[in-house]
């Protein structure tokens, strides 16, 4: 199962593995994994929490504000 949360990661719940963007496979051994959304972590595809630093904010999610 794939959420994303909010202004942060996609949480990957139980997968035992993942394809990064090059097709290379690798094994997940934990039973949730954070994976960047802001494009900036420096452990891709892993999040590293650079999403707080910068502020990340999902684009979806704050259209929705603005249109409300």
């Amino acid at each position: 199962m794939v959420s994303a949360y909010p202004d942060g990661p996609y949480l990957i719940r139980g997968a035992d593995r993942v394809v990064d963007a090059d097709g290379n496979e690798i094994e997940v051994t934990r039973p949730v994994v954070a994976l960047c959304r802001c494009g900036l972590s420096a452990q891709k595809p892993w999040c590293d929490s650079t999403h707080k630093l910068i502020r990340f904010r999902d684009p979806a999610r704050q259209r929705r504000r603005e249109a409300d």
